[in-house]
């Protein structure tokens, strides 16, 4: 084959990403296989897989897989050198059975899946802010389980004390048991259970406030970086710190990716799945999809039937008319994450705190008047202003009764006049 054949004929590439060998295959126009390859994972090695696959033609798209674990760095260069990435899942089972398996095949079929329309979706870009939120709910979610761990073996620990330490902290809360525990002060003597066991207790609650110190730093930069990437998301009621985190990560910096709230609801596993045969239609529940985001999901769910009418009133209609609470909380998560979805791809602007701070100064109102005004407490007033708190809904009432007062205003000087 001529060189010119080559240069013009448009090529389908497929990667099968692993920690030390990228395996890629290259198809034609048709699912024909060109050529295999086994590369490092090195920058150097990437670059000359690209160059490899560049060689059998134009390159039209990549299909990788696990974009978001040892593929990610072949993924950036590919989009810095501007070619067209899809993301591909593994090779299903059956196809697996049928071929068996190697990385050469699974290469293959990424290839064929970008080929055929299968694979379509794009990955995650991490270069912005929400790769920042990623990895620091890493650190925190990590933190937080060896917390959670410290305090069981606190708890197991005083359970099989000595009846000395039992009788002293088994009435205690959990923060007074930690609080008291971080003080002891230890016997010279640790072979003796009594001495040990508060060895061993003082250990556990020091490092308890250690990771209590290290989940706050965590936090107030994930609040920080959470109201940066998106601050209506974090307006939504229900939604805090580690729910926007989490919706956030999910969706990625380039939530346009998603075709529309139907993809977003099936990546949080909330939208059902048909399960129809013959003349019975019926749906069935999804447990696939991203489970924290599904968890995000209900969280804000449950914050909102406890505090908001619109949903309580929802879920006493569905009630009446048979449902159960389970069918409820289902069908108001596939609610929320249409709402969710809009947020993240079309967020509208809100007034911010310091702009809604400086008019109220500019109207010469006191943060007593705009809450007995606004229904509500002067604090709530003055954490939306210094960004601490986000509510969307109270932001747009603070922003119109603000501009009804400066009009106000105007109008009686123009009278004076």
């Amino acid at each position: 084959m001529t060189s010119m054949t080559r240069t013009s004929r448009v090529v389908i590439g497929g990667v099968d990403t692993h920690k030390d060998v990228h395996v890629a295959a290259v198809v034609d126009e048709v699912g024909k296989i060109i050529d295999t390859a086994s590369l490092a994972t090195s920058a150097k090695g990437c670059n000359e897989l690209l160059a490899w696959m560049r060689s059998h033609g134009e390159l039209a798209k990549v299909a990788v897989e696990g974009t978001g674990c040892y593929g990610a760095g072949l993924a950036r260069l590919l989009e810095d050198e501007g070619v067209e990435v899809v993301e591909v899942n593994r090779p299903n089972r059956q196809a697996r059975r049928r071929r068996g398996r190697s990385d050469t095949v699974d290469a293959e079929a990424a290839a064929r899946a970008a080929l055929n329309g299968e694979a379509t979706v794009a990955p995650k870009a991490k270069t912005s802010v929400v790769e920042s939120i990623r990895v620091l709910r890493v650190a925190f979610t990590s933190a937080r389980r060896a917390r959670t761990q410290a305090a069981l073996q606190i708890r197991d620990l005083i359970v099989t004390a000595p009846d000395e330490l039992r009788a002293e902290l088994g009435s205690l809360s959990s923060a007074d048991r930690v609080a008291r525990c971080a003080r002891f002060r230890l016997g010279v003597d640790a072979s003796e259970p009594l001495a040990a066991t508060r060895v061993a207790l003082r250990t556990l609650a020091r490092r308890y406030e250690a990771l209590s110190e290290e989940m706050g730093g965590l936090e107030q930069h994930l609040d920080e970086l959470t109201a940066k990437a998106n601050p209506v998301l974090r307006g939504v009621k229900g939604v805090g710190v580690d729910v926007a985190a989490i919706l956030l990560t999910a969706a990625g910096e380039n939530p346009d990716r998603l075709r529309n709230e139907a993809a977003f609801a099936a990546l949080c596993g909330v939208s059902p799945v048909e399960a129809s045969s013959g003349k019975v239609v019926r749906h069935r529940l999804n447990r696939s999809g991203n489970r924290q985001a599904n968890h995000a999901l209900w969280r804000i769910v449950m914050v909102r039937l406890t505090c908001d009418e619109r949903t309580k009133t929802y879920a006493a209609r569905r009630r009446a008319e048979g449902k159960s609470d389970r069918d409820i909380v289902r069908c108001l998560k596939r609610y929320v994450a249409r709402e969710v979805f809009r947020h993240l791809t079309a967020p509208e602007t809100i007034p911010a705190g310091e702009e809604l701070r400086a008019a109220r100064q500019g109207a010469g109102l006191s943060l007593a008047i705009v809450a007995q005004a606004l229904g509500t407490w002067p604090i709530r007033i003055s954490r939306l202003e210094r960004s601490l708190d986000f509510d969307t809904a109270l932001a747009r009432r603070y922003e119109a009764f603000l501009a009804a007062e400066l009009d106000a205003g105007a109008r009686q000087e123009e009278n004076a006049a």
